[in-house]
């Protein structure tokens, strides 16, 4: 168990470090420059004097969450679908006009556009289950917690998660040191308090760390993560804590890619412009992946042995 924990810790740390800063300066808001007349030498040395000030005291960058109904993630999404000119109303291009109709009737295009990827999300889950052979707890809980590490971030996510999970596993072993005799669901009910104690503790610790994506954590974002908490307790009660990790673990592994999928601009675009082939290739496709009965890709692994004689 503890190989098994700390391969997840050190995957979960170079993960971090390489998707986060793309993924932040990916969202960063972009600036258009206009050309004004050559300035003098004192204007160049003040203008540098502000930027290097600027520069010092600038904010940390924007995260575009597109679960969050603002402008910066609602516009450039109106910007994508008025740049496509629809031909008149026929079979193929309903959905569109269906998308037009209710994105100038108030419905929020990021709502859409996540509506939308959820479907391509659960066709990869199910390929990665039913073909590759990765487990996890499900099919809905890997892409609930995608949109939760949208809406946080992979970071402060994987930290919130990482928390929580202590948390749930610590009130457990000392529920059963004390020897009280509680009923399951009572019992669920204690880890969940314990949980709800444990993130307000994390959130009033947000001033201390300057951190505005902890500080705005919404409580859909907490209450997916409890939700995979509560499978990681349900689990170690019922088997063993080595495979509460290694689902966990699975389950953590996919949603981050799925995470990937949410964020991926060229899927934003293509779903938006295309949501006829998006719904039906997906709908196509857990049909075809539905009749794959073979052997998964890692039991051929697991039973190399066996193959080969």
């Amino acid at each position: 168990m503890a190989r098994r924990i700390s391969l997840f810790l050190v995957f979960s740390l170079v993960f971090l470090s390489v998707v986060v800063p793309v993924y932040g300066q990916r969202n960063t808001p972009y600036t258009s420059t206009t050309i004004t007349p050559s300035p003098t030498i004192d204007q160049t040395f003040s203008n540098e004097s502000s930027a290097i000030l600027e520069d010092s005291v600038s904010p940390e960058p924007v995260r575009n969450d597109i679960t969050q109904q603002n402008k910066e993630t609602v516009e450039p999404l109106k910007k994508i679908l008025d740049s496509q000119v629809l031909q008149g109303l026929n079979p193929t291009n309903i959905i569109k006009y269906a998308i037009r109709r209710a994105v100038d009737a108030g419905v929020p295009a990021n709502t859409i556009v996540l509506l939308l990827l959820l479907p391509f999300v659960a066709a990869f889950i199910a390929l990665a289950r039913n073909v590759i052979g990765v487990r996890g707890f499900g099919i809905f809980l890997p892409a609930a917690l995608a949109v939760a590490f949208v809406a946080t971030g992979p970071l402060v996510g994987i930290g919130l998660f990482l928390v929580i999970v202590s948390i749930s596993t610590a009130m457990r072993i000392a529920l059963r040191k004390l020897k009280l005799r509680i009923q399951y669901l009572p019992r669920m009910a204690l880890i969940l308090w314990s949980v709800v104690v444990g993130v307000l503790g994390v959130l009033f610790l947000a001033p201390i760390f300057k951190s505005n994506a902890l500080a705005n954590v919404s409580i859909f974002a907490v209450l997916i993560l409890a939700l995979l908490a509560e499978d990681f307790t349900r689990v170690q009660l019922g088997k063993s804590a080595r495979v509460a990790v290694a689902l966990t673990t699975e389950t953590l592994v996919l949603s981050l890619i799925s995470f990937l999928f949410l964020t991926s601009p060229f899927l934003q675009e293509f779903a938006l412009l295309h949501p006829e082939v998006m719904l039906i290739g997906v709908a196509l496709f857990d049909f075809l992946l539905g009749q794959y009965v073979g052997l998964r890709v890692m039991e051929f692994w697991r039973f190399r042995r066996l193959i080969r004689s």
